[in-house]
């Protein structure tokens, strides 16, 4: 009986803190607008997008939670708070542009790929009557691992943002013990992780099947991703 109510006190906080996670995380419009562009250009491996945006997620809410717990008496968190709020605001309206600006292909020169006989991968520009070659060996590596770090700095600044109304909350579930705390906490990043990577999956394979079927759609579709940035980026600095 007595392990029965241990694995209960356990297990409920975590289950709290899962579900608590995905409500937060999906009904959040600023998590998905910022997810949105980056899952779309990345198709078959969006789930990374999602999972580095839940882990920055959360390392920026237990930087900024430590940080105000070690010295509360110093940091404003609701400041601290409102200012994250305005600048994922920003950051989503730069997002925005950089998702339409790479549907429309809005660049100073034309760039088109094509091998030659080394098998590496060149550049070729086009700048008026100028042709010239530049060697410009492309790793798609280095691209996801760019996306991904972006999408876990975005992640963070979130953190950063989301505080405030944590903190504010946490003490309305009426945990007793540290333990409890914890296993919510837990629960609450394993929740962040999944729901933010599974939207991002499933996000990727409707890309994926636009890509591969549709062109024209699936160049709308990422039109659309940037400008609904842009207006939740417009509406975020608005009311923050």
């Amino acid at each position: 009986m007595y392990f029965n109510n241990i694995t209960m006190h356990s297990f409920l906080p975590l289950l709290t803190g899962f579900f608590g996670a995905l409500a937060h995380v999906l009904s959040g419009p600023d998590h998905l607008a910022a997810v949105t562009p980056f899952a779309i250009e990345e198709k078959q491996k969006a789930w990374k997008i999602g999972m580095f945006w839940g882990l920055g997620h959360i390392s920026g809410m237990l930087l900024i939670g430590l940080l105000f717990a070690i010295f509360k008496n110093y940091i404003p968190v609701n400041k601290v708070s409102g200012y994250s709020e305005f600048f994922v605001g920003i950051i989503l309206i730069g997002i925005g542009i950089w998702a339409i600006m790479k549907a429309t292909n809005s660049k100073l020169s034309t760039k088109i790929f094509h091998l030659h006989f080394n098998d590496k991968v060149y550049t070729h520009y086009h700048k008026g009557d100028l042709h010239t070659h530049k060697e410009d060996i492309i790793s798609s590596k280095k691209k996801v691992l760019k996306n991904n770090a972006s999408a876990y700095y975005v992640g963070t600044i979130h953190g950063f943002a989301g505080i405030a109304h944590f903190l504010l909350f946490l003490p309305v579930l009426g945990f007793t013990s540290y333990l409890e705390i914890a296993n919510y906490l837990i629960g609450f990043a394993i929740g962040t992780i999944v729901a933010m990577t599974i939207y991002a999956f499933l996000l990727g394979k409707i890309s994926h099947f636009f890509h591969s079927s549709n062109k024209s759609t699936f160049k709308n579709l990422r039109i659309f991703s940037g400008i609904l940035a842009i207006i939740v980026g417009i509406y975020w600095m608005v009311a923050n």
